[in-house]
């Protein structure tokens, strides 16, 4: 049997312009994508890029895959209809914070709580752009936009809280301009056995420039972002010498070395924690009061949703004695109207 070349970065990108803003982070997300496929040599053929509508949507013409560019907010909805009736597909759901939490907030939540194994990728850039500038259900409390002109009075979701609260199985975040780190948190998702949800810090330069600046600036990011790693203390600093501890029912900064304080008295990640606790406490750390933390917040193993439906199909098939549909449909608690 003939052995398949290895596919390079480049083969997966399609034969479409990349009709992006000039310096929009999507640019670099769709590169470390690439590059994750290649890693992990996933054949064209069997892997299917959803989205909805937004600036990320646009991301399945760029990818040498299947498609499917669906309509607002509905992604996740076709991608379990998909995954289900072909679960051996790689799928993969392109969202943003506009499409995936206001119109799509719905078909997000249930296919986070079904535990679909599908990757679901949220692009937050706090903005409305594809429609110009108005604010989006994580724009911050006070934003001034086109829609807001004297301030936005909603409080922003959190995507991680709200991917937490409906028991995802693997959550996680990462930033554009951080491209090694965002490579490895794609792959990881892409490796997960069940749903994944990764937010991406994505910068807008048109209409919301500098939005996580605090976290992408390489002279800022060493005291306001704390990098997650499974089973090692919370630390942050250019010389990791800051960290997070418990103080009573509230977590709290320290510098390590002061007041006899070690790396001992640090709070420690547990990304398999079967409770989703510990995750939603560090999905509400936010800056400016802490550094906000990226990487893996919970990684935990459940049956898949369309793995628990073949299993029931299959069942039903070899226990059922008539599966017929006009057996159904007079089963069970039927009466004639005379």
């Amino acid at each position: 049997m003939a052995t398949l070349p290895k596919l390079s970065p480049k083969d997966y990108a399609s034969d479409q312009e990349v009709r992006w803003c000039p310096g929009c982070g999507d640019y670099s997300i769709l590169a470390q994508m690439k590059k994750v496929f290649s890693t992990l040599q996933i054949v064209k053929e069997n892997a299917v890029f959803v989205s909805g509508i937004g600036c990320s949507s646009r991301f399945p013409y760029y990818m040498d895959t299947y498609g499917i560019h669906g309509i607002h907010g509905r992604a996740p909805a076709i991608a379990a209809g998909l995954k289900i009736m072909r679960p051996e597909l790689s799928v993969w759901v392109i969202t943003g914070d506009g499409d995936g939490l206001s119109i799509g907030g719905n078909h997000l939540l249930h296919a986070i709580r079904r535990n679909l194994d599908i990757n679901i990728i949220l692009f937050n850039n706090r903005i409305y752009g594809l429609t110009k500038g108005q604010y989006s259900p994580t724009s911050e409390f006070g934003k001034k936009t086109k829609s807001t002109p004297l301030g936005s009075v909603d409080y922003p979701l959190h995507p991680l809280s709200v991917a937490i609260g409906a028991e995802a199985t693997f959550v996680a975040r990462s930033i554009d301009v951080h491209v090694k780190h965002l490579a490895d948190v794609l792959e990881a998702a892409a490796r997960h056995k069940g749903v994944s949800f990764v937010e991406i810090y994505q910068n807008c330069n048109i209409f919301n420039d500098g939005a996580y600046e605090y976290a992408a600036d390489r002279s800022q990011r060493f005291d306001n972002v704390v990098e997650l790693e499974h089973g090692k203390p919370l630390q942050f600093g250019k010389n990791k010498e800051k960290g997070i501890r418990w103080n009573g029912s509230d977590l709290e900064i320290v510098t390590i070395g002061e007041n006899g304080i070690s790396e001992k008295d640090l709070l420690v990640h547990n990304e398999k924690a079967e409770s989703p606790a510990s995750a939603f406490l560090l999905s509400r750390m936010t800056y400016p009061q802490f550094p906000e933390p990226i990487g893996i917040f919970r990684n935990i193993e459940r049956p898949s949703y369309e793995e628990l439906i073949q299993n029931q199909v299959r069942h039903a098939l070899e226990t059922g004695s008539d599966n017929s549909l006009e057996s159904f449909f007079h089963s069970g608690e039927t009466w004639v109207v005379e």
